[in-house]
């Protein structure tokens, strides 16, 4: 526990410094605090690597534990607060051999980190219904997602605003310099995929637009400095058929191209270049990705299906520090649905049919319990050996959150794929979560 009283102390500390003589009740009184725990086994087995050579697997265990003060708003026209998240990861099983570039665990020395945390401070201010954001951030945007996929989550610094001024219309806007990995307790500059130069500017805007009730329009801008500028549309329509049953419609566009240094050769020539295939292997950014979705529900059935398209150019690109020097600074989300355990289907050229089937069995008179399975299949992917390469994957997903009785709210999920591709090593890999949430005040 001493770790946690430490955060614990820490964050409120901070938080009463910086808001002392703003403090009011609305600040105290509507002040909530979490303490996350998560167990987490990852073991992913890539064997059949081309060439056969080097480590076969991955294999670790550790226990995370998660922070999150959240205060309220002082009182005035203008509500001042601040946020504090705290997170630490302990390792309970790993060494040489078995451990592999920060994927779940920084490295230190010729293997696993015994442990590592980090504290993250966010200064919040509200007038009316905007709110200004600056500090520590888990963004969850079509442009860019915070990946949670680990232990403990990825995170951003910089600022966030959010505007509900207008009815059914949210307004977004942002500017971010630095990201934390998943598997780090350092701070770096941003970067896409394959990238050694740093960026330390990502500004973005957006507008989401309830049309009607059902039908949500939106539109994004992002631009990540001396690499790229994207464009996102999207459109998502809920029709409801009956009793238990409707049909969603999700519906996105990007178009990223080259901007600043990546734009120019000389640029590209001192690292601001993007990995993976390019046209003429140039390392430019140029790429338009397009995919429609469709959910059919009904009860606790849910069917999915949909198809993807990346142009040939270059590979889909969002935010990724894994090719800089910092080897934590990896794993990254994009804002697809092809986006899965092993694999992103965002190879150039890529084109991608999906489907996945879910369960919730509440609807069978067992609440917490649910269960879903997801199968794609890409081709036509370009690389510089061959312009028609294949992958798929399976995925498969069993959660249960336990309902009643002295283990009430605790989680235990289990994850498992399987990826086959000519364009990388085939894996197979199984995660093992448990997880509980203890509210402490």
């Amino acid at each position: 526990m001493n770790a946690i009283q430490h955060l614990l102390g820490l964050s409120t500390g901070a938080c009463l410094l910086i808001l002392s003589p703003l403090a009011s009740a609305d600040f105290i009184k509507d002040g909530k605090a979490t303490l996350g725990l998560r167990n987490f086994y990852f073991n992913n087995d890539y064997r059949d690597q081309p060439g056969g050579a080097g480590q076969s697997k991955t294999e670790e265990w550790a226990q995370g534990l998660i922070l999150n003060y959240t205060s309220g708003f002082t009182e005035g026209t203008v509500g001042l607060g601040i946020d504090a998240l705290g997170l630490v990861g302990v390792t309970l099983d790993s060494g040489q051999g078995r451990h592999r570039g920060s994927s779940m665990i920084p490295s230190e020395g010729d293997g696993a980190a015994d442990s590592w945390s980090r504290l993250g401070l966010t200064a919040k201010a509200r007038l009316s219904k905007t709110e200004l954001r600056y500090g520590t951030l888990m963004p969850k945007l079509p442009i860019l997602q915070s990946n949670d996929g680990r232990l403990l989550p990825q995170t951003f610094e910089g600022g966030l605003i959010t505007s509900n001024e207008i009815d059914a219309l949210t307004l977004t806007g942002g500017r971010l310099e630095q990201a934390t990995g998943r598997g780090s307790s350092d701070r770096t500059g941003l970067a896409v995929s394959g990238a050694s130069r740093e960026s330390n500017e990502f500004l973005f805007a957006g507008a989401d637009y309830k049309v009607t009730p059902n039908l949500t329009a939106q539109y994004y801008l992002a631009n990540l400095e001396d690499y790229y500028t994207q464009h996102f549309f999207g459109l998502q329509h809920l029709l409801a058929l009956g009793e238990g049953q409707s049909f969603k419609t999700d519906l996105r566009y990007f178009d990223t191209r080259s901007d600043g240094a990546n734009a120019t050769a000389s640029g590209r020539a001192t690292g601001y270049r993007v990995g993976g295939y390019t046209h003429d292997g140039s390392g430019e950014i140029d790429n338009q990705t397009w995919s429609a979705i469709f959910t059919y529900s009904l009860g606790g059935h849910a069917l999915t299906g949909g198809y993807q398209s990346v142009s040939e150019d270059s590979n889909f690109v969002q935010l990724n520090q894994g090719g800089l020097a910092d080897k934590g600074a990896g794993g990254s989300s994009i804002y697809l649905f092809t986006d899965r355990m092993l694999a992103s289907f965002n190879r150039a050229g890529e084109r991608t049919w999906f489907g996945q089937y879910a369960y919730d069995f509440a609807a069978a008179g067992v609440p917490g319990l649910r269960a879903s399975m997801v199968y794609l299949k890409g081709s036509n992917i370009q690389t510089t050996a061959s312009g028609n390469q294949t992958e798929w994957e399976r995925d498969l997903a069993l959660d249960y959150v336990i309902q009643n009785g002295t283990f009430k709210g605790l989680g235990l999920g289990w994850r498992y794929g399987v990826l086959h591709s000519q364009a990388e090593a085939n894996q197979d890999q199984n995660r093992l979560i448990l997880s509980y949430t203890l509210a402490l005040f």
